[in-house]
């Protein structure tokens, strides 16, 4: 399955340098009795449908082209967005994130909390910099990056 998942990858990047989209991340998975082939991509300000339409032409086309073909068996071609509460899975996209609403999960309690929300300030190779924004809080805190069990984009209301 690796074998497809890095092949694709190598076929979309040209595509989406093309329209500057960038890639988010590829899975080739079975779900049931079928195989999903899905590819998320994104750009500054968001993707549309339009442009993962876009994409998935695009890439179909180039997929259908290949000889031999690198997934033998059927599958179900799904291009999106990795959505607007994303996780931020590595340093870049935490760096990217920095002036965006987020939500933090810890491994144990900081300050009496597991859980905080607020905008992402700074985002070092050690730790992150919150406005905490829960329960009427305005503060600042210092999260160390190796007690965040999961970090993700949030949206605020």
């Amino acid at each position: 399955m690796s074998n497809v998942v890095e092949t694709v990858k190598q076929i979309v990047q040209p595509i989406l340098d093309k329209h500057a989209f960038y890639l988010f991340d590829v899975e080739f998975v079975k779900e049931s009795k079928n195989w999903y082939l899905r590819v998320y991509i994104d750009k500054k300000g968001g993707i549309t449908i339009d442009d993962c339409v876009l994409v998935s032409d695009e890439l179909s086309e180039k997929l259908d082209e290949m000889d031999p073909d690198p997934i033998p068996q059927q599958y179900f071609l799904e291009v999106s967005s990795p959505g607007a509460e994303r996780p931020l899975r590595n340093d870049r996209e935490l760096q990217q994130a920095v002036g965006e609403y987020v939500h933090i999960s810890l491994y144990q309690n900081l300050n009496g909390q597991k859980v905080f929300e607020g905008f992402l300030r700074s985002a070092d190779s050690d730790d992150v910099i919150i406005q905490n924004d829960q329960w009427g809080k305005n503060d600042t805190i210092k999260i160390p990056k190796k007690m965040i069990a999961k970090s993700r984009l949030a949206i605020k209301f």
